[in-house]
């Protein structure tokens, strides 16, 4: 059989080397012949596309490239590049060229080169191999941007931050969000009327068209309003772009309707549940253009932190957030790492570095509730009067959020990783089931401990507490085990805020703050403080429950006697069936006795 896959194999390249040159016709998938140079996932890092400033042959429209030497010369053609302002095609016809182009791209030769038992591996470690070469990064980089909007942020957050391949795609999609083009002024203005169903100018005694702030496919204008609404005149509104969500919403179609017939066609497919992988990707990218959502999950996280000095969270105003447009109060601030300007308003950064940490950590491990795609761009500070100095955060779109149990989880165990008790830790692990119970504790136990303690070797100011949190939940991994996505995510948050007060202060103690944070969490779990408010938590179901004590222990004393009952019948039954057993075992030994004295009397009788 190997034999045969070989032959196949170098049949393939063979007429691939005789169709060279502009009769190839071999493409990318889903790119339209021609319209990318790109080369096999194994050609090195020379063979791939190159500037045109290096005197390789240049296509009409400005793209350069050098052709694949050896056997595979002319394996791909150019004819013309995909334009930023191309219009989206139909998303059917979509579906067509990306099966047809897969099919000419050579799928089959591919599949037929992979192991015959070890198929899935095989692409898996030809990904890995790809994304580890510089040259296969930069094919991806060329290659992607036909694919639409969200594989073009993509390719570009992977080419200029490689390590991004492993976070989640938010992040992708949010290191390029400086490279979508605004709404022009006169379209702003019909789209504001058209969302919020009266004209701007009854709405607004004045409004900046331009955007104070531009992201991914969404806007942020400036205005004032013509009257007060629940005392607020100087609002900021948020505004998306609905061509582009649509876009956006045709690529994630696209993705479930791929995944929809790889698991008709193949069983690993099923087996992974694609298709519900492909749902849940599409909920969780369009989340982010829910302004509703986001308006109330604003509106929450004010609540958890009212009256907190640490924070200056905008007011939303309700009566003008729809489906496109989310309106708040305006905060005169500036971005986190505008160092220069927040020190030339007497901003301390010192502070601010410091309040950043208490924040994420309150958030995430407190109230459960907090920002699963945190970064600078989304942390602002006030320099308005009133306010300055206190964290503006700006961006309430992807929110995350952790049970009771999770929180506990994570408070103890980092209570315990903090003081160096492993075996507590351990304990905690098996206790919230994230390892089976033949892991042995004290194995865990040791894992633990060769990850940990390397960190507390420097001094407190130099630890990560990040990096300290990341072995408290992957050190399950060698045993099999795993913790729920949702406190991988809230890690991740607190690295992020991290490295942001770590800019801000490089001195900052981010492990003593943390260990702070989270002591006193623990304090309040298990003092007389947390003792009244598990209680008041439970009074609720009490109130109910009281009223009908007396009832239920009648019809637990009649479950009683009735049991009782039931046992005696039992016993009585039993003794019964004894007796008739013996009684009858009894006649018949009469019976037979009488029978043989009968017999030997009648034999000496003659």
């Amino acid at each position: 059989m190997g034999i045969r896959r070989g032959r196949n194999v170098t049949k393939g390249l063979q007429a691939a080397h005789r169709l060279s040159g502009d009769r190839m016709p071999m493409a990318w998938p889903y790119v339209e012949a021609g319209h990318m140079p790109i080369s096999w996932p194994y050609v090195e890092a020379g063979h791939m596309p190159i500037p045109a400033a290096s005197g390789a042959r240049q296509s009409p429209c400005g793209c350069s490239w050098r052709r694949i030497p050896a056997n595979l010369s002319g394996l791909f053609t150019h004819r013309r590049c995909v334009l930023p302002n191309d219009p989206p095609m139909p998303p059917l016809f979509r579906r067509l060229r990306l099966l047809f182009h897969t099919l000419r791209y050579g799928a089959r030769l591919v599949w037929l080169a992979a192991p015959e038992h070890h198929k899935l591996h095989w692409f898996v470690t030809l990904a890995s191999r790809v994304h580890a070469s510089p040259g296969g990064r930069a094919g991806v980089q060329r290659a992607l941007p036909n694919l639409g909007p969200l594989a073009s942020a993509f390719a570009e957050a992977l080419a200029r931050r490689p390590e991004l391949a492993t976070g989640t795609l938010h992040d992708a999609i949010d290191a390029v969000g400086h490279l979508e083009t605004p709404l022009p002024p006169e379209e702003v203005e019909q789209a504001l009327a058209a969302a919020l169903g009266r004209p701007v100018p009854t709405l607004f005694a004045s409004i900046d068209l331009t955007p104070a702030r531009n992201g991914f496919a969404e806007q942020t204008h400036v205005a004032r309003l013509a009257e007060a609404i629940n005392g607020h005149r100087d609002i900021a509104i948020k505004l998306v772009r609905a061509a582009q969500v649509q876009e956006i919403a045709d690529e994630a179609a696209l993705l479930r309707w791929v995944a929809r017939w790889m698991e008709k066609l193949s069983k690993n497919a099923r087996r992974l549940r694609l298709r519900d992988l492909a749902d849940a990707f599409t909920q969780d990218i369009l989340r982010r253009f829910d302004l509703r959502a986001e308006a109330a999950n604003l509106s929450q996280t004010a609540h958890h932190f009212a009256d907190d000095k640490r924070l200056a969270i905008p007011a939303v105003i309700w009566e003008l957030c729809t489906d496109r447009t989310l309106a708040m109060q305006h905060v005169e601030s500036l971005p986190a790492l505008d160092l220069a300007g927040l020190s030339a308003r007497g901003v301390k950064l010192v502070p601010l570095a410091e309040h950043i940490i208490e924040v994420v950590t309150e958030q995430a491990f407190e109230h459960g509730f907090f920002h699963a795609t945190l970064d600078a761009r989304r942390v602002r500070v006030s320099i308005e009067p009133d306010t300055l100095g206190r964290i503006v955060l700006a961006d309430f779109a992807v929110m995350s959020s952790l049970s009771t149990h999770e929180r506990e989880f994570f408070v103890q165990g980092a209570t315990a990783l903090f003081d160096q008790d492993y075996g507590r830790l351990a304990h905690l692990h098996h206790e919230a089931g994230h390892v089976s119970s033949e892991t042995r504790p004290e194995k865990l136990e040791a894992e633990l401990r060769t990850r940990a303690e390397a960190h507390f070797a420097p001094q407190s100011h130099e630890r990560s507490a990040g990096a300290l949190f990341h072995h408290l939940l992957f050190a399950v991994r060698p045993f099999g085990g795993d913790v729920p996505p949702r406190l991988v995510a809230a890690q991740r948050t607190f690295e992020q805020a991290e490295m942001l007060a770590n800019a801000l202060h490089p001195g900052v103690d981010s492990w003593k703050i943390a260990r702070s944070v989270l002591a006193t969490l623990a304090r309040r779990e298990f003092d007389h403080r947390g003792w009244a408010r598990h209680i008041a938590q439970e009074l609720p179901h009490l109130a109910h429950l009281v009223p009908r004590i007396p009832q239920l222990a009648v019809r637990y004393l009649q479950h009683q006697h009735e049991a009782a009952n039931a046992r005696q019948q039992a016993q009585l039954v039993s003794d019964v069936l004894t007796e008739y057993r013996r009684t009858r075992v009894l006649l018949w030994a009469c019976t037979i006795c009488g029978g043989v004295l009968g017999a030997v009397a009648v034999l000496l009788t003659y």
